[in-house]
């Protein structure tokens, strides 16, 4: 396998319509990347330009210590798995599979082994005499990833290959390509705009907007240090709440004072909000992180908010509530026991060790 080095890719598409802007990624060796954001934000031009279907306007495209930039797309031995599977509808799932070994004239007898020992690894030795409109969705897709297998590439390439599966199935394939990654030991890039399944494939992953990268880290450490409000809300569901206030000042401590209540900062956050001291920032704080005082009677008060519950939405295990303050919205994510009435007013506890303050007009962390 190798590693993938992308330096200072742009994309301009024309008449001056810039996709991706000045990127710069490595890939290790066997590693699971997951180029992760909403659409348009350039990921698929990304994989696109490491295939070699879309030529990059400026930078250079490493495989291995090898610049690729002017090799084309069949040349680069890198396999891409599509949306839309693309298998060829009247052939065989075997044909299928062998297309582009004969292509490459390989002997009929390693052209037959190789599609065997794909099939047993991905459950589909039964299905080789079918044909694509004989499967189900979850089906397709294994086809599609065993005719990328087969060739045995340097490089997998994977745009939102599950996301025209149902929920349930794209937990199952999400759990197949972990298996796969382990067993093939490969080199893996998958693009999604699912941050679930980014952080649950990927060893690490790239956020992007706006046809940059805003953050490439490990799954956890961009959930608990991302580096600015874009990311800390695009990761995590529900989403990461955010409140504007002010940082002020009360008999030597600091607070946060949101306008219609103020929770105590910890100590350990003074030094990096000095520079804040009577300015708007902007306070982030997961779901996961703020309590009903019901259940922690133990609590601070100078950490509690009291609320009234406009929604509460059953998920399962646990329970969404949603509260409004002033223009805003606040959601708590709580045990399925924790169904207040709607309309009533709870004392809520935010872990403020677990808060994150964002600059108000770059919008980054502040660290």
């Amino acid at each position: 396998m190798a590693q993938v080095r992308l330096r200072e890719i742009s994309k301009v598409y024309p008449p001056n319509i810039p996709a991706v802007k000045n990127i710069n990624l490595e890939v290790e060796d066997k590693e699971f990347v997951v180029l992760v954001g909403p659409s348009g934000c350039g990921k698929s031009t990304t994989l696109r330009v490491i295939a070699g279907l879309e030529t990059p306007s400026k930078g250079e495209v490493f495989i291995g210590d090898r610049l690729v930039n002017d090799v084309p797309a069949k040349d680069r031995n890198v396999a891409m798995v599509f949306q839309s599977y693309a298998l060829y509808p009247h052939m065989t799932v075997y044909q299928n599979m062998a297309f582009a070994l004969r292509l490459r004239r390989y002997p009929k007898s390693e052209i037959d082994k190789r599609i065997k020992e794909t099939a047993q690894i991905l459950g589909i030795t039964h299905l080789l005499e079918r044909k694509p409109r004989e499967l189900s969705g979850g089906e397709r897709q294994r086809v599609a990833v065993g005719r990328a297998i087969v060739r045995k590439p340097l490089v997998f390439l994977f745009d939102e290959p599950l996301s025209n599966l149902d929920a349930k199935m794209r937990v199952q394939m999400r759990t197949e390509l972990h298996k796969l990654h382990r067993r093939l030991q490969a080199t893996m890039i998958y693009v999604t705009h699912d941050q679930i399944e980014a952080l649950t494939l990927g060893s690490r992953i790239a956020v992007m907007k706006d046809g940059e990268i805003q953050q490439f880290d490990y799954p956890l450490k961009v959930y608990e240090q991302p580096a600015n409000k874009f990311v800390a809300g695009f990761i995590g569901s529900p989403s990461m709440n955010f409140l504007s206030g002010r940082i002020i000042k009360k008999e030597g401590e600091l607070y946060f004072d949101q306008g219609e209540f103020q929770v105590k900062i910890p100590e350990s956050m003074y030094e990096r909000l000095r520079n804040y001291l009577d300015k708007e920032v902007i306070l982030g704080i997961r779901p996961e992180d703020i309590y009903d005082k019901l259940f922690f009677p133990g609590a601070s008060s100078e950490s509690t908010v009291r609320l009234k519950c406009e929604v509460v939405e059953p998920v399962g295990a646990e329970n969404h509530l949603i509260f409004s303050v002033n223009t805003q919205t606040i959601v708590a994510r709580v045990d399925a026991h924790d169904k207040p009435l709607i309309g009533e007013y709870i004392e809520m506890v935010l872990d403020m060790n677990k808060a994150h303050f964002f600059d108000k007009d770059t919008e980054k962390k502040i660290v």
